[in-house]
This record gives C-alpha cells, structure tokens and sequence, in this order.
C-alpha cells in the first residue's frame, strides 16, 4: 500500500475524508469559520477529534490552491492514499455488477466529475489505467466533491487485458461511441456490464474499441456533435439507477 500522503482541499473533499473511516487524514488547515461549519455538518460525532488541527487565515491557506487556481473554502487537509481495490475479488463477491471503463480519460476535472456522478447514481467501480489517474490531484479530489471516498477505483495496468479477463466472466462489455448504431437507453441492461467511455478528444483507442460487445450512442440533437465525457457518464448513470429502481 502506498503510504505517501498529499494535500487536498475544498470543504466537501475534505469533510468526506474526514468521514471516512478508511482515509487515515494526517493533518488539516483550517479558518476558524470552518472549523465552525464542520461541527455544524456532524453535530453529534467530533470529526476533528483524533487529527491534528492547524488554524490559518484565508490569505494563508492560498498557497495551498493558487498553483491550481482553486478555491480552498478554507479547507485544507493532508491525507494518506486508501488501499488499493482488488478488481478480481470484487467481482467474485457480487452479481449485477456495473462498472465504468474510461479509455485515454485524464483530465482531472472530468475524471472528479465523472466519479461524483457515478457514486451518486450507484455504478460500482470505475476501472483506470493506473499511469492515467490523477491520485494526488486536488482538481480531480474537488471536483468529486467528497465522492471519491465512496466508491470502488480499480486502478489498472492495461485496459484491454482487463475488459478481456472481464468478458471471460461473464461480462457484457458497451463502448460509447456517437457512430453507435443503438441508442443506450433501448437496451435491457441485465447482468453484468462495463461502460465503456473513451477519451473526449480522441475516443476510445482503436485497438480497445474491439473488445466492446455493442457500440451503443446517446442520442442528442444532430445540431450538437457531441457531450463532455462527464456529462455522457452522468446520463448513462442515471438511466441505469432509475432502470435498477423500477426492477427492485
């Protein structure tokens, strides 16, 4: 397990660390004001009781956020890496499962984005190439919005042995593609699934798009070529959660 730790900030990300059981949060900088709104947030359980607690101004807490050009709320926190999911336990352990699968996706801001919207609507895990996963930005940790503590990353050293050991299990594998033939909300969505999700810019790489079972669209006004990556997950996330609810 990796134990390097990194600084992140923004209320919420720090906040759901801080609720997070599994996150070991060495340290954390707060204003006073805050400090304040963190006990109003968890009335009845002390988030700061067994952390180090460190009071600065706004002016002083910048440092930490000018690089990125980010707003720190007056949040920041030092924190530990969680321990690494294993994708072939997990898989062994439940039935129905749908994960996500972002092919080339590196941008922090869409990758932050993209896990907020996939712990919000229930998807399971998101799988990653490792080299390609932002695991100490504090653009990708603020844009999750204290999401990224909630949900499964199987970080990845190759994508297309992956989805191939995947689809040896049983895995039925969607890439999302604008040439798709069939718009995503026409299909049954049983069993076990991987959306797959390629770059914005480039799409998914050629050679991976061959271990997609179904090219599959989301349908938009033909005026519009095309949606952010998050914003395409965030639907197709939704319409899987709302589909699950209605069977349940």
């Amino acid at each position: 397990m990796n134990k390097s730790s990194f600084f992140i900030i923004g209320q919420h990300a720090v906040i759901e660390a801080l609720r997070n059981p599994k996150r070991k949060v060495l340290r954390i900088f707060l204003t006073e004001e805050s400090k304040k709104n963190i006990h109003r947030k968890s009335p009845k359980k002390n988030l700061l009781s067994d952390v180090k607690v460190y009071f600065k101004t706004k002016k002083e807490l910048d440092k930490y956020s000018t690089k990125e050009n980010l707003l720190h709320q007056g949040y920041v926190a030092e924190i530990e890496h969680l321990e690494n999911p294993i994708l072939k336990d997990f898989v062994k352990e439940k039935d129905n499962i749908t994960m996500a699968c972002l092919d080339g996706v590196t941008d922090p801001r869409n990758i932050g984005s993209l896990i907020r919207s996939a712990a919000a609507f229930g998807i399971d895990g998101i799988i990653i190439k490792e080299r390609s996963y932002p695991s100490e930005s504090k653009l990708m940790f603020k844009a999750a919005s204290g999401a990224i503590e909630y949900i499964n990353i199987f970080k990845v050293s190759n994508i297309n042995s992956t989805l191939k050991n995947l689809k040896d299990k049983n895995f039925w594998v969607y890439g999302f593609d604008g040439k798709g033939k069939k718009n995503f909300s026409d299909i049954k969505w049983k069993g076990n699934n991987i959306l797959l999700f390629g770059s914005e810019g480039s799409g998914m790489h050629q050679h991976t798009s061959k271990y997609a079972d179904f090219l599959v669209k989301i349908d938009i006004n033909d005026k519009i070529e095309s949606l952010n990556i998050s914003n395409s997950a965030a639907i197709v996330f939704h319409h899987l959660c709302y589909l699950k609810k209605t069977v349940d």
